[in-house]
């Protein structure tokens, strides 16, 4: 007893010792940093923005449906095939990343890279801003990220400001690229301020395009001032993508996937597509369909591959895939660990952005020429890329067919309409993101109404109108309890009061 009486006091002695002094001092190990470098900051929000919100074959089949360049061959209906999502609400998630590039920013001051963080810091901001109001339009912009600033109910901006202040972000973040150094921590460009900058003027073209309908006169001149600009993207170098590796960590999301490849087919709009241009992509995107090869055909011939509708019912899909009907995606996807890298923004896209403009009046120049160097950067892709010579059944790439690629439906309709030129132009847009994940065309399809997405009603998903597809997903509903006084305002002001996925944002309307 007498022992435990002094085991007390000698606690209690060490308590109040403890509280005489500077509890965080004592409990600081001076072996370890009490500071995030911006880098580590910088690393850190690249990968949660760019990588495929959940790496694994069965979630990133699932989320390359709602652009119709694959089909799912399993009994049960895939929303993502007949609808849009399993779960059609848009996030805010991240802006949680906004306050990270702040303190990236605030611990950069005055050093070399304080420019290049900050150009950094507005690009991803832009991002941010510019996915949230494509999903679900009036959005969170320029309160957004000030929770440490009081702000934990930031009130929406009207679409057509969002749009603007996205704008004028991406073209102060390119002030900063020009006026910085080459950073760390940057796993998308290696800290080349450079192709930073021409990524940020490359994306206010994207941007104007993408609110085409709502462009106005100024800043239809600011996209050819910005193509006049000699400060744009190049050539493949300059591509904007995700490279997967080796490492555990960053593994291609359809890596090891060989049974979910088992049950999905390239598309028939894609395959119809790449038919009629003629295009060898077919045979790096697709296998032979194993009843025409069983048939006599031969798996270099074009017509051995063929596509799934990706309106027929799911039964059916799977009952014809057990006759071996269709052409499932190559084998070389689940294969490797380093795959395909996921194509973000490329210098192709951006000379089909710049080629509908020209036909759309906006910038004078060769809309041809920028067709033409469009799809050869994407066949030169394709040629270089890496895991292919054995996967492409004797059809390879190679430059000799680039030469001579442009004859038949794929010649650039100089004698058509514009229509027909347009077409050509989007068709080719579409499929760049063939099998990429990231769901970039799905507002263009809304904008150009092309290329086409079959459409059943008998088999559509959607909830509200079978005979259309999403124009937009809802508002989260954490809205309606965190922030419920501005969500309420932006569906009433928006939306007639309904928070409806066939309801027109701003941008889309005519």
């Amino acid at each position: 007893m007498k022992i435990s009486r002094y085991i007390l006091l000698a606690m209690l002695v060490m308590i109040a010792t403890l509280s005489c002094n500077d509890f965080e001092e004592i409990n600081t190990n001076p072996d370890n940093p009490t500071k995030v470098s911006p880098d580590m900051l910088a690393t850190q929000v690249l990968k949660g923005t760019y990588r495929f919100w959940n790496p694994n074959p069965s979630d990133f089949t699932s989320g390359n449906l709602y652009n119709k360049h694959i089909a799912m061959l399993e009994t049960n209906p895939n929303p993502y095939q007949y609808y849009f999502s399993y779960y059609p609400y848009g996030s805010f998630g991240s802006y949680v990343n906004l306050t990270d590039l702040n303190y990236m920013v605030e611990f950069a001051e005055g050093s070399p890279y304080e420019s290049a963080y900050q150009g950094l810091a507005l690009f991803l901001k832009a991002s941010f801003g510019l996915s949230a109001t494509l999903d679900m339009g009036d959005v969170p912009y320029s309160e957004a990220g000030m929770a440490t600033e009081g702000v934990i109910q930031p009130r929406y901006d009207k679409q057509a400001d969002v749009f603007v202040q996205i704008l004028n972000d991406l073209e102060d973040a390119e002030a900063n690229f020009a006026s910085g150094e080459n950073f760390s921590g940057d796993i998308m460009f290696d800290g080349d301020v450079i192709k930073w900058r021409k990524l940020s003027n490359a994306m206010q073209l994207k941007v104007i395009q993408t609110m085409s309908k709502q462009a106005t006169a100024d800043q239809k001149a600011r996209f050819a001032t910005l193509v006049n600009s000699g400060s744009l993207m190049e050539s493949n170098d300059d591509n904007f993508k995700l490279v997967y590796s080796e490492n555990p960590n960053a593994s291609y999301p359809m890596w090891n996937g060989e049974e979910r490849r088992s049950y999905t087919a390239i598309s028939q709009l894609a395959v119809e597509m790449l038919k009629n241009y003629n295009d060898r992509r077919l045979f790096y995107f697709a296998e032979p369909a194993q009843a025409l090869i069983d048939g006599g055909m031969s798996a270099s011939d074009f017509a051995a591959y063929e596509g799934a509708p990706t309106e027929l019912s799911a039964e059916q899909l799977a009952l014809n895939n057990q006759s071996g009907i269709y052409s499932l995606i190559n084998k070389r996807y689940p294969i490797y660990r380093d795959g395909d890298p996921m194509l973000l923004f490329t210098y192709s896209e951006q000379c089909f952005i710049i080629a509908e403009a020209i036909e759309q009046g906006w910038v004078s120049g060769d809309a041809q020429a920028y067709y033409e160097n469009g799809v050869k950067a994407m066949l030169e892709y394709y040629m270089n890329l890496s895991h292919t010579m054995d996967h492409v059944h004797g059809m390879a790439i190679d430059q000799a067919y680039i030469d001579s690629y442009f004859t038949g439906a794929a010649a650039y309709a100089t004698e058509g309409t514009k229509d027909d030129r347009l077409h050509q132009i989007w068709d080719q847009r579409w499929l760049i993101d063939f099998f990429q994940g990231n769901g970039g065309n799905y507002p263009q399809f809304l904008r150009t109404g092309y290329p086409e997405y079959p459409l059943d009603p008998s088999t559509s998903l959607n909830p509200d109108d079978q005979t259309v597809y999403p124009k937009r997903l809802l508002y989260p509903t954490s809205e309606q309890t965190t922030n419920p006084v501005n969500y309420q305002k932006a569906i009433d002001e928006q939306y007639g009061g309904y928070d409806g996925i066939n309801q027109v944002p701003w941008y889309l309307k005519d």
